[in-house]
């Protein structure tokens, strides 16, 4: 499971996420624990030496044995890890220590749309005061632009999920359907799916925050503007409307399968071909391997559909790992976290485990992307994946607060889902909504 698949199937607690954007603008004003340390590389070969012991959260399924390799390598080390809960839950409690000015780990696992919302509090050490913002060839530009907040590094990246278009081989072919290169073509393959067998859809969709900000990133959107404090909300720009003109059609004809993502019904959905595709992030098929094995052979990956074929995609899912300023060790946190996210050690640890890497050096590893899958046929599926990182679109901001606007996600967009009525209306009432909240908390927002 990759923190990208984690955080699809939690479901966000409103009053959690709530006390979380509360907590971290009022950081910004009360002043939290803000002791960094300052340094330079070489104080963090120094601290690895001295030794010492820290704390690491993650629910990651490689931490531990990343951990081990790391305690080998450097004895002097001891690293204890803590999975404080995945998601919201995690995070609700690194602010309630935030607040408290005490039990915050060193190091802690963050995924990418909530690392705002910490930095914003000034709670997350600044890497670059220790030079890991030299690290930055080593990383594809998305996840780097991910982990800089506000003219700040951090974080460093571990996972990402450039998306692509995995599709089911044997259902295309048992009803002659041509994978699609645009979502003119998609909307027109999911028509001639369903009018061929009722029970089949081309996906399902039921309404997830996460899937449809990254859909819109990669329609053009740019629906979110941060400059501090200052927060621009604006679901009325011309890629989120090109994403909802093709999904309004896909919902509204009843083309999309209502099955809630991560049910054990959309599994078997995807194992007896009922859902044929998935736009989604690149860490999908250790998912499939793992969970939906009898359908080995019939999943292949495609690079996602355009709107005027450029080759474009965006990020779906993902993260890495911040320190925290709380940390009395801020020198060796860092030098634990340079070597987690980027010693190819620890990253081959990361990729046994079923993550897709960040790292360049990866990425571009021609065993890597030459690998051929056999539960996707003999696939090459890292030659699409590999480069879908290369197309991911730049310019994408989430909001200081997005924890709590993908928690309300459901009842305002996802009522569009449910009516099958304009998505643009259920996207003008999230603005609504996350522009009220923002200025109640203390941002400043605009439309």
């Amino acid at each position: 499971m990759t923190i990208a698949r984690t955080a699809f199937r939690r479901t966000l607690a409103v009053a959690a996420t709530a006390a979380l954007a509360v907590g971290a603008l009022a950081a910004c004003s009360t002043g939290a624990d803000t002791t960094s340390g300052g340094g330079s590389a070489s104080d963090l070969d120094a601290a690895l030496e001295a030794g010492g012991k820290l704390t690491y959260w993650s629910w990651t399924p490689s931490a531990e044995a990343q951990v081990a390799a790391f305690e080998e390598a450097y004895p002097n080390v001891d690293v204890e890890l803590v999975n404080a809960g995945t998601n919201t839950e995690e995070y609700t409690k690194l602010q309630n220590a935030i607040k408290a000015g005490s039990g915050a780990p060193d190091v802690v696992q963050i995924e990418y749309y909530a690392m705002p919302q910490f930095a914003l509090a000034d709670s997350l050490v600044d890497l670059s005061e220790y030079g890991l913002d030299e690290l930055e060839d080593q990383y594809s530009a998305s996840t780097w632009g991910s982990v800089n907040v506000d003219g700040k590094l951090v974080g460093l990246p571990q996972d990402s999920g450039p998306m692509a278009l995995f599709y089911n081989k044997s259902v295309f072919d048992q009803y002659g359907i041509a994978v699609p290169t645009t979502w003119d073509e998609y909307v027109a393959a999911a028509r001639q799916l369903h009018t061929a067998d009722p029970t089949k859809y081309i996906t399902s969709d039921t309404g997830d925050a996460g899937f449809a900000t990254s859909m819109i990133w990669q329609a053009g959107g740019r629906p979110f503007a941060i400059d501090g404090t200052d927060v621009t909300v604006n679901f009325q720009d011309e890629g989120t409307e090109q994403w909802t003109g093709v999904w309004n059609q896909l919902i509204q004809e009843d083309l999309v399968a209502t099955t809630p993502g991560w049910s054990d019904e959309w599994f078997k959905g995807l194992a007896d071909g009922s859902i044929a595709t998935l736009p989604i992030g690149a860490w999908m098929p250790g998912v499939l391997e793992s969970s939906v094995a009898d359908a080995s052979g019939d999943w292949r990956v495609a690079p996602m559909p355009t709107y005027d074929g450029t080759p474009v995609t965006s990020e779906n899912g993902g993260g890495g790992q911040s320190v925290v300023k709380q940390s009395k060790n801020p020198a060796l946190a860092a030098a634990f976290l340079r070597w987690l996210n980027s010693d190819p050690a620890s990253i081959e640890v990361f990729l046994e485990s079923g993550g897709f890497p960040s790292t360049t050096a990866n990425l571009d590893d021609p065993e890597f992307v030459n690998q051929e899958s056999e539960y996707f046929g003999g696939q090459k599926i890292n030659e699409v994946l590999t480069q879908a990182s290369k197309d991911v679109a730049p310019g994408w901001s989430y909001l200081p607060y997005q924890v709590y606007a993908n928690s309300i996600f459901g009842d305002t967009v996802g009522q569009s889902y449910a009516n099958k009525t304009d998505l643009n209306e259920g996207l003008a009432d999230w603005q609504s909504q996350l522009v009220d909240y923002g200025n109640e908390q203390g941002f400043t927002v605009g439309e």
